[in-house]
Protein backbone atom coordinates (compact mmCIF):
# COMPACT_ATOMS: atom_id res chain seq x y z
CA UNK A 1 0.00 0.00 0.00
CA UNK A 2 0.88 3.49 -0.73
CA UNK A 3 -0.37 6.29 0.96
CA UNK A 4 0.41 10.19 0.88
CA UNK A 5 -0.56 12.00 3.91
CA UNK A 6 0.45 15.87 4.05
CA UNK A 7 -0.55 17.43 6.98
CA UNK A 8 -0.60 21.84 6.66
CA UNK A 9 -1.09 23.57 10.08
CA UNK A 10 -2.81 26.66 9.20
CA UNK A 11 -3.71 27.52 13.06
CA UNK A 12 -2.15 28.27 16.07
CA UNK A 13 -4.21 26.52 18.42
CA UNK A 14 -3.18 23.34 19.61
CA UNK A 15 -3.47 20.13 17.35
CA UNK A 16 -2.08 16.54 16.97
CA UNK A 17 1.65 15.53 15.91
CA UNK A 18 1.42 14.90 12.02
CA UNK A 19 2.06 10.95 12.46
CA UNK A 20 -0.86 10.81 14.49
CA UNK A 21 -3.02 12.19 12.17
CA UNK A 22 -1.56 10.34 9.27
CA UNK A 23 -2.08 6.74 11.49
CA UNK A 24 -5.79 7.79 11.43
CA UNK A 25 -6.06 8.51 8.33
CA UNK A 26 -4.33 5.78 6.79
CA UNK A 27 -6.41 3.44 8.99
CA UNK A 28 -9.25 4.43 7.50
CA UNK A 29 -7.80 4.23 3.79
CA UNK A 30 -6.45 0.55 4.58
CA UNK A 31 -10.10 -1.65 4.26
CA UNK A 32 -10.42 0.60 1.11
CA UNK A 33 -7.69 1.35 -1.09
CA UNK A 34 -4.41 0.38 -2.32
CA UNK A 35 -2.82 4.11 -3.10
CA UNK A 36 -4.18 7.35 -2.19
CA UNK A 37 -2.85 10.82 -1.65
CA UNK A 38 -4.60 13.47 0.32
CA UNK A 39 -4.17 16.60 2.26
CA UNK A 40 -5.48 17.36 5.75
CA UNK A 41 -5.46 20.67 6.37
CA UNK A 42 -5.62 21.86 10.52
CA UNK A 43 -7.71 25.55 10.53
CA UNK A 44 -9.05 28.21 12.89
CA UNK A 45 -12.82 29.75 13.17
CA UNK A 46 -12.06 31.97 10.72
CA UNK A 47 -11.09 29.69 7.52
CA UNK A 48 -13.33 27.48 8.47
CA UNK A 49 -16.34 29.59 8.65
CA UNK A 50 -15.62 30.85 5.24
CA UNK A 51 -15.44 27.43 3.46
CA UNK A 52 -18.27 26.72 5.48
CA UNK A 53 -20.28 29.55 4.23
CA UNK A 54 -18.48 29.16 0.15
CA UNK A 55 -19.49 25.20 0.00
CA UNK A 56 -22.68 24.23 2.19
CA UNK A 57 -23.88 27.81 2.53
CA UNK A 58 -24.08 27.83 6.58
CA UNK A 59 -23.04 29.80 8.93
CA UNK A 60 -20.45 29.65 11.21
CA UNK A 61 -17.65 27.10 11.39
CA UNK A 62 -17.59 23.12 11.64
CA UNK A 63 -15.88 20.53 12.46
CA UNK A 64 -14.94 18.98 9.62
CA UNK A 65 -15.17 19.24 5.67
CA UNK A 66 -14.21 17.21 3.21
CA UNK A 67 -13.57 17.73 -0.57
CA UNK A 68 -12.94 15.11 -2.80
CA UNK A 69 -10.80 15.58 -5.61
CA UNK A 70 -12.74 16.21 -9.20
CA UNK A 71 -10.69 14.77 -11.66
CA UNK A 72 -11.29 14.48 -15.50
CA UNK A 73 -12.67 11.15 -16.85
CA UNK A 74 -10.32 8.99 -18.22
CA UNK A 75 -7.77 10.24 -15.58
CA UNK A 76 -6.53 7.41 -13.18
CA UNK A 77 -4.33 8.57 -10.14
CA UNK A 78 -4.46 7.95 -7.06
CA UNK A 79 -5.69 11.90 -5.72
CA UNK A 80 -8.49 11.41 -3.28
CA UNK A 81 -8.88 14.89 -2.23
CA UNK A 82 -8.54 17.68 0.83
CA UNK A 83 -10.25 16.93 4.43
CA UNK A 84 -10.06 20.68 6.75
CA UNK A 85 -10.48 20.33 10.39
CA UNK A 86 -11.26 23.23 12.42
CA UNK A 87 -8.89 23.04 15.68
CA UNK A 88 -11.16 25.32 18.03
CA UNK A 89 -14.50 23.45 17.27
CA UNK A 90 -13.03 19.69 17.70
CA UNK A 91 -11.37 21.27 21.07
CA UNK A 92 -14.77 22.66 21.92
CA UNK A 93 -16.98 19.81 20.97
CA UNK A 94 -14.52 17.06 23.00
CA UNK A 95 -14.97 19.51 25.96
CA UNK A 96 -18.68 19.83 25.87
CA UNK A 97 -18.85 15.60 25.04
CA UNK A 98 -16.67 14.80 27.60
CA UNK A 99 -14.40 12.89 25.38
CA UNK A 100 -10.48 12.82 25.32
CA UNK A 101 -9.45 15.31 22.78
CA UNK A 102 -7.02 12.90 20.99
CA UNK A 103 -10.43 10.28 20.56
CA UNK A 104 -12.26 13.05 19.25
CA UNK A 105 -9.04 14.79 16.76
CA UNK A 106 -8.84 10.77 15.45
CA UNK A 107 -12.73 10.46 14.98
CA UNK A 108 -12.41 13.61 12.70
CA UNK A 109 -10.05 12.52 11.00
CA UNK A 110 -11.46 8.93 10.17
CA UNK A 111 -15.07 10.57 9.29
CA UNK A 112 -13.41 12.80 6.70
CA UNK A 113 -11.83 10.05 5.23
CA UNK A 114 -14.57 8.19 5.06
CA UNK A 115 -16.36 10.92 3.24
CA UNK A 116 -13.66 11.51 0.82
CA UNK A 117 -14.41 7.39 -0.07
CA UNK A 118 -18.08 7.95 -0.62
CA UNK A 119 -19.48 7.11 2.55
CA UNK A 120 -21.88 10.00 4.04
CA UNK A 121 -24.79 10.49 6.50
CA UNK A 122 -27.77 11.95 4.88
CA UNK A 123 -30.03 9.19 5.89
CA UNK A 124 -30.53 6.92 8.86
CA UNK A 125 -29.47 3.89 6.84
CA UNK A 126 -26.19 5.18 5.62
CA UNK A 127 -25.51 7.50 9.04
CA UNK A 128 -25.37 3.61 10.48
CA UNK A 129 -23.68 2.04 8.11
CA UNK A 130 -20.64 4.83 8.48
CA UNK A 131 -21.00 5.05 12.35
CA UNK A 132 -20.87 1.49 12.21
CA UNK A 133 -17.33 1.73 10.58
CA UNK A 134 -16.05 4.52 11.93
CA UNK A 135 -16.26 2.99 15.52
CA UNK A 136 -14.67 -0.21 14.17
CA UNK A 137 -11.62 1.89 12.36
CA UNK A 138 -11.06 3.75 15.68
CA UNK A 139 -11.29 0.47 17.80
CA UNK A 140 -8.56 -0.79 15.57
CA UNK A 141 -7.02 1.86 16.87
CA UNK A 142 -7.79 1.54 20.83
CA UNK A 143 -10.23 4.72 20.45
CA UNK A 144 -13.79 4.47 22.13
CA UNK A 145 -16.77 4.08 20.29
CA UNK A 146 -17.62 7.89 19.37
CA UNK A 147 -21.19 7.52 19.94
CA UNK A 148 -20.94 6.08 23.14
CA UNK A 149 -23.78 8.18 25.78
CA UNK A 150 -21.23 7.11 28.75
CA UNK A 151 -18.65 8.93 29.87
CA UNK A 152 -15.13 8.10 29.32
CA UNK A 153 -13.30 5.80 31.98
CA UNK A 154 -11.19 8.78 33.21
CA UNK A 155 -14.72 10.17 34.48
CA UNK A 156 -15.81 7.08 35.79
CA UNK A 157 -12.31 6.39 37.91
CA UNK A 158 -12.74 10.15 39.79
Amino acid sequence: MSFHVEVQKATSEPVPEEGDIRRWVEEALTSHLEDAELTVRLVDLAEMTNLNQAYRGKCGATNVLSFPADLPAGISHPLLGDIVICAPVVAREASAQHKPQLAHWAHMAVHGTLHLLGFDHLNEQEADEMETLETAILARMDFPCPYSDSPPVEQLQQ
